[in-house]
């Protein structure tokens, strides 16, 4: 699995033409990734079939990456002509959740998966052509074209994420299993009890290194004063949230909060999104199949059910419990001795599709006396997004690729409890 999946390519740390090649590499393998992401769906109709009616079809996203691609390319300088000048206004915008957005499938003539894959190939092309020939002088930041082509690279892999939730949402039936999109077979572990660890003061700084591509939003500066605290040994497991999903923690609305329980409402939730109840049989969906639910993964849910399920277990533990902030999540970081070297390295953990394209047991990936703090679930902080000091915006981009990219991602966290 690991071999379509590099690390994100370091800058100025080598010479001109050893990191060109990298990036070339770097930018097909990616590209290799997405297209084998949608070799899982079995059928033309499953890229016209809605997911989730919050969301355009498959098709789009298919063709969306390649079509950001172009419009940043142009919007940079570094190409003239369009490659195909209808798919680069219907692929060009997602759906943020907005009135003004445009999901009426009427108003879509979506073009076929070959046209869809012919256009992914001629882009390819316009893209490699420009990684061999563009003039490469380091130092290079964001100011340089060349971030224009990392920026369309690294926003793939952020569909690489959001689309392969949305296959998570598909019906069964349009969906096959992959070599590339393994699961974890560790389904009948039994949980482990969690317990808390201490974790000591420290000064947090938060930046970005020049070295790695990034968002605008990353770069900057912040200093926080960690105070002590304690932080759960594995993230909370699907046999924790059980007990509040029995305890009826989803009737009952004094553990919610009012965006979470107009959610709740809206959503008709009585459950994690990812769990199937057949009688008094609980299943897990994965990206391609439903299994017996492994009671050892960590539970998938939104910021409103990991809160509300804080809450409840305050209330019967008589313990104030609740997610991080930000800072402290990368205190539990410095404490478990990791760096952004370890982790691009062979890491122990459950990340970069290095083992699964799943979770796995929430006790099977140490980091010191914690586990899992990086790897196998996206984990939630009660920290809002906010600029560090001096943060800029690129020149190519505002802020973040586009605010739908972080609500599908929400479906993939889970709480530390």
């Amino acid at each position: 699995m690991s071999t379509y999946l590099n690390r994100s390519t370091l800058l100025n740390t080598q010479e001109a033409t050893a990191l060109r090649e990298q990036i070339r590499q770097y930018f097909h393998q990616t590209a290799d990734l997405y297209e084998s992401l949608f070799q899982t769906l079995v059928s033309d109709e499953a890229y016209y079939v809605n997911s989730i009616k919050l969301r355009h079809p498959l098709i789009f996203y298919y063709g969306h990456t390649n079509t950001f691609f172009i419009n940043k390319l142009i919007l940079a300088g570094l190409i003239t002509e369009r490659v195909n000048p209808q798919f680069e206004s219907m692929f060009a915008v997602g759906v943020d959740e907005m009135g003004w957005d445009d999901i009426n499938a009427q108003n879509y003539n979506w073009p076929t998966p070959l046209e869809v894959k012919t256009y992914r190939a001629s882009v390819r092309k316009v893209v490699d052509q420009l990684i061999c020939i563009l003039p490469l002088n380091l130092p290079m930041d964001w100011e340089n074209q060349w971030w224009t082509i990392l920026m369309g690279i690294e926003h793939e892999r952020i569909h690489l994420e959001t689309s392969s939730v949305l296959i998570r949402q598909h019906a069964l039936h349009y969906v096959q299993k992959k070599d590339t999109w393994r699961s974890c077979s560790a389904i009948d572990t039994a949980a482990p009890s969690n317990s808390l660890v201490d974790i000591p003061p420290r000064l947090i700084t938060l930046s970005k290194s020049p070295e790695h591509y990034g968002w605008d939003n990353e770069y900057g500066n912040f200093e926080s004063e960690c105070t002590a605290f304690q932080a759960a040994k594995y993230l909370t497991s699907n046999a924790e949230f059980l007990a509040f999903v029995e305890a009826g923690g989803y009737k009952d609305d004094s553990y919610w909060q009012e965006e979470g329980l107009a959610w709740r409402h809206y959503a008709q939730a009585i459950h994690p999104t990812f769990w199937v109840q057949q009688g008094d049989v609980w299943k897990l969906r994965l990206m391609t199949e439903e299994v017996a639910m492994p009671w050892s993964w960590p539970v998938e849910v939104n910021y409103h059910e990991a809160k509300a399920f804080c809450n409840w277990h305050s209330a019967n533990t008589g313990k104030q419990v609740r997610m991080p902030s930000e800072h402290e999540w990368y205190s539990l970081y410095a404490h478990a001795g990791l760096s952004d070297e370890k982790v691009r390295g062979s890491m122990n953990a459950n990340l970069f599709l290095d083992h699964y394209a799943s979770s796995c047991p929430v006790n099977t990936y140490a980091h010191g006396d914690l586990y899992d703090v990086v790897g196998n679930v996206w984990q939630w902080t009660e920290t809002p997004i906010f600029p560090f000091d001096g943060l800029r915006c690129t020149p190519y981009m505002m802020i973040s690729p586009h605010p739908h990219s972080m609500v599908v991602i929400t479906l993939l966290k889970a709480v530390r409890g």
